[in-house]
């Protein structure tokens, strides 16, 4: 499409080159803040008007954060780039990696520049052999160029930039539990305050965004914020890539515009599979509350219809779940993987989330009690809100979700031991 942002090099042979960014603009908004010395202010006002907001779950205004880092304070200042792709299905970061890495150290540098950080640390998710393999490459094609280093363009500025590979833990996708893992320690999240604008990386002022929203700010920097707003809706700007899996003819990563009703999203991925009724959606990866077909199909993809609907737009992850679908086996090993990768710094989440995997799969097991139910809202209503970081809720809202809106489907799983979508069928 013709308003591809983050995806603007995607038609191109060998895309991951510098010369095929160069060959659409890339790194001109680089070399005109260097040349030009464009005022901080300026650049953070473009970012607010454009409504750009974090890309990796939280959806805060990235020109509101950035203007949190205290620019004026001596000493050293970092800029990271959260690359820990770890919610179960999205996978955006990894191909923005692989197919438009100098995109990112663009955008790394610029807000380097802005924050008056003069070193940048990627931290990619341990399995990303490949996208870390094309971001060094990258990373020596700019130093090469003399984008990146010491006195760039004899601008006076420095900006160096480092790719680190995490472990493959899950938790590192928290941004302080990514700055305990980078600076060698074991990934657990810090309490805060104090937050990382003000005690990050060794303890020194460090702003924390994802992959798409630094990689993101070039393109709106070139055009303009009021154009990358006017891309999407009021309060949502620009375009979002949505990573669309699950029971579809055409699953991939999808960047549309902000606002695009979800059924027009799911024409574009072809449909359904075997042309089979939807039955639901998680709409923001698996840790977002999964909201039936009736609700999802007379909704808009941005971060405020899908919030009003009770779930959120989180990662960009679209899971796409078709009718004879058992909800009660989504949950159970939905709730197994959160049980796996709590880091079990706190109570609530590490014996809460082994309590709701346990409980499911004991129904699944067919000696679960209809107790069980009331049981598993206490444990995921005890989790909201009393950890350190965000994985206890994310825990939590999802089993919320399913007993919500498919409650029936447990309650026939206890009091039979069958599935609910087996009996339905039999029945029909």
């Amino acid at each position: 499409m013709a308003n591809e942002v983050c995806f603007r090099t995607m038609h191109l042979d060998e895309p991951w080159t510098l010369e095929a960014y160069k060959s659409v603009g890339g790194y001109k908004v680089w070399r005109d803040i260097l040349k030009n010395k464009t005022p901080a202010n300026d650049i953070i006002e473009q970012l607010k008007t454009s409504a750009l907001r974090g890309r990796g779950g939280a959806g805060f205004p990235t020109g509101l954060k950035w203007s949190f880092m205290p620019r004026g304070m001596p000493g050293q200042k970092y800029v990271v780039c959260n690359s820990d792709e770890g919610e179960p299905g999205t996978f955006k970061d990894r191909d923005i990696l692989r197919f438009n890495p100098h995109q990112l150290i663009e955008g790394m540098a610029i807000g380097g520049y802005v924050m008056t950080a003069t070193v940048g640390y990627n931290y990619m998710r341990g399995e990303f052999y490949e996208p870390f393999a094309r971001m060094e490459q990258a990373l020596k094609e700019a130093y090469d160029e003399g984008l990146l280093g010491k006195n760039i363009l004899d601008s006076g500025i420095d900006f160096d930039l480092y790719n680190h590979m995490g472990a493959g833990a899950y938790i590192c996708g928290e941004e302080t539990a990514l700055i305990e893992s980078l600076e060698g320690k074991k990934g657990q999240p810090r309490f805060k305050p104090p937050f990382p604008a003000n005690y990050g990386v060794f303890g020194r002022p460090t702003n924390v965004n994802n992959t798409e929203s630094y990689a993101s700010v070039p393109v709106i920097l070139q055009h303009g914020g009021q154009w990358f707003l006017d891309l999407g809706i009021p309060n949502n700007g620009g375009t979002k890539i949505f990573s669309v899996s699950g029971h579809i003819k055409q699953p991939g990563n999808y960047e549309v515009a902000m606002g695009m009703p979800f059924k027009d999203l799911l024409q574009q991925c072809g449909g359904m599979r075997g042309d089979k009724p939807l039955k639901a959606v998680i709409p923001g990866g698996s840790s977002s509350p999964v909201l039936p077909a009736s609700v999802m199909m007379d909704i808009t993809m941005d971060y405020d219809a899908i919030g009003k609907a009770g779930s959120m737009v989180g990662s960009g992850a679209v899971m796409v779940i078709e009718e004879g679908t058992c909800m009660v086996e989504l949950a159970a090993r939905t709730a197994h993987f959160y049980y796996e990768e709590s880091c079990g710094q706190c109570t609530p989440c590490r014996e809460g989330t082994g309590w709701m995997s346990r409980v499911l799969h004991r129904i699944l097991d067919g000696e679960g009690k209809i107790e069980d139910l009331d049981n598993l809202q206490d444990i995921a209503d005890n989790i909201m809100g009393r950890t350190i970081c965000a994985l206890g809720d994310a825990a939590a809202m999802p089993m919320g979700g399913f007993l919500k809106h498919y409650k029936h489907e447990f309650e026939h799983m206890i009091r039979t031991g069958r599935r609910w979508v087996d009996d339905q069928q039999n029945a029909a």
